[in-house]
């Protein structure tokens, strides 16, 4: 299955994962203009972004961006969180597989991006129980790696309690030398 073809849909009792949609930013306005969920988005390698919107256009040409990424440069999957109960999307998943030459080279990269007010150890442990093994196979990828920093504690939980450990190596970007920390890791079983 090439994923950049034909994306799935995950689903259970609370959330729906499916490709992001142009009409999906009105809802993330909610996410990415919210300055409490801004310290929680995984923005290593990204030329300095912080995804941090302040108008609903920012969010638009986001989106549009995304999409580009998706179909025309085959660089990564965004996928939206619809919360079943709310019936609107509570946040995105970046996920694509590492090329490089350091230890992340053929792990996933996720990226999972909340409203603050879901940035809670229920919500994300729901959403990385629907999404990690799909994306073993979707991404083809043996190691599945996310940051989740130091004050994240409730994502640090919720990584924990699904299996993740926490990877004392750094993500490199060469081009840059930067090195970032505090991935968690977790491994195919």
């Amino acid at each position: 299955m090439d994923i950049y073809e034909e994306c799935p849909i995950l689903e259970n009792d609370d959330y729906i994962v499916r490709l992001i949609e142009q009409s999906d930013a009105k809802d993330l306005m909610s996410v990415y203009g919210d300055k409490f969920a801004l310290p929680f988005f995984n923005s290593d390698n990204c030329n300095g972004s912080n995804f941090y919107c302040a108008r609903q256009e920012d969010v638009e040409n986001t989106v549009k961006y995304w999409l580009i990424e998706y179909h025309g440069n085959r660089g990564f999957v965004r996928f939206s969180v619809v919360d079943k109960k709310e019936g609107k999307v509570i946040g995105t998943i970046e996920m694509f597989r590492r090329e490089s030459d350091d230890f992340y080279d053929g792990c996933g990269i996720l990226r999972l991006d909340l409203k603050s007010a879901c940035e809670s150890f229920e919500v994300i442990y729901g959403i990385l129980s629907l999404i990690t093994e799909p994306f073993f196979e979707w991404f083809g990828c043996p190691v599945i790696a996310t940051k989740a920093a130091l004050y994240a504690v409730e994502r640090i939980d919720a990584l924990n309690r699904a299996g993740f450990v926490k990877s004392g190596e750094p993500l490199i970007n060469r081009q840059q030398n930067m090195a970032y920390y505090d991935y968690w890791i977790i491994k195919k079983s």
